[in-house]
């Protein structure tokens, strides 16, 4: 009886629906993959030997190419949503729509340049120009993530604007604002994942000296937000 509680437990559903997504697994492992990073420098920093750093940094580094794996062929996902986007005929803000485009353009460049660079990874075919791939994939992808932080700071100025006009003693301002703070709240997730995402480029290219702490930490977090978005989705 306990068993099949425990089985048939509605939490349970929602965790196997959660699991059969590949963006869920990704997330998990991607928090797995950055808190590692994080740890890793934190026990360097407080003198750890070694042998106590080695677990984590293995585990920063597989998990990192099991991602890699996975996301073989996802540029195509976010090359069809470009299209999309760019096809949009609803009445959109332009300034929205050519972001968006932006935004999945760069990240289908990211996603196709870091594939290549997978044969190299597993230890398949070493490439000469697997160093200046990598760049390419994370000037693509901070790309991408400027333009999805400048549609956030957009959207939170629109949203702005748009709050002066209600009129909160009326119905239907009363239901407009909670659509903003909803929107907003929204908005502002996203903004911050952006940002702490944008740490992992600017530290590979050397836009910004960060250490593995705090990208790990930043990366640790937006994967987190990550994890959150997608279990909504699959409630």
């Amino acid at each position: 009886m306990v068993a099949d509680a425990l089985l048939y437990h509605p939490a349970l559903a929602h965790w196997l629906r959660f699991l059969a997504t590949t963006v869920g697994r990704d997330k998990l492992l991607r928090t797995i993959q950055y808190f590692s990073r994080f740890y890793a420098w934190y026990l360097y920093r407080t003198n750890k030997p070694q042998s106590a750093i080695d677990p984590y940094n293995a585990v920063k580094k597989q998990f990192g190419t099991t991602r890699k794996i996975i996301r073989i062929g996802k540029w195509a996902e976010h090359l069809k949503a470009a299209s999309i986007a760019l096809d949009n005929k609803s009445p959109i803000d332009p300034v929205l729509r050519y972001l968006a485009v932006g935004r999945q353009l760069g990240y289908a460049g990211y996603l196709s340049l870091d594939m290549v660079t997978v044969v190299d990874t597993i230890g398949y075919r070493k490439l000469a120009s697997a160093k200046r791939l990598q760049d390419g994939a994370a000037r693509a992808w901070a790309a991408g993530l400027i333009c999805s932080t400048l549609a956030g700071v957009y959207t939170l100025f629109r949203l702005k604007e748009r709050e002066k006009n209600i009129d909160r003693k009326e119905g239907e301002g009363v239901v407009e604002a909670k659509k903003i703070e909803k929107e907003r709240a929204a908005a502002r997730i996203q903004l911050i994942s952006d940002l702490c995402d944008l740490t992992v480029p600017a530290s590979a290219l050397g836009f910004a000296q960060l250490d593995d702490g705090l990208v790990g930490l930043a990366g640790t977090v937006s994967s987190l937000i990550g994890v959150w978005s997608q279990w909504r989705k699959t409630a």
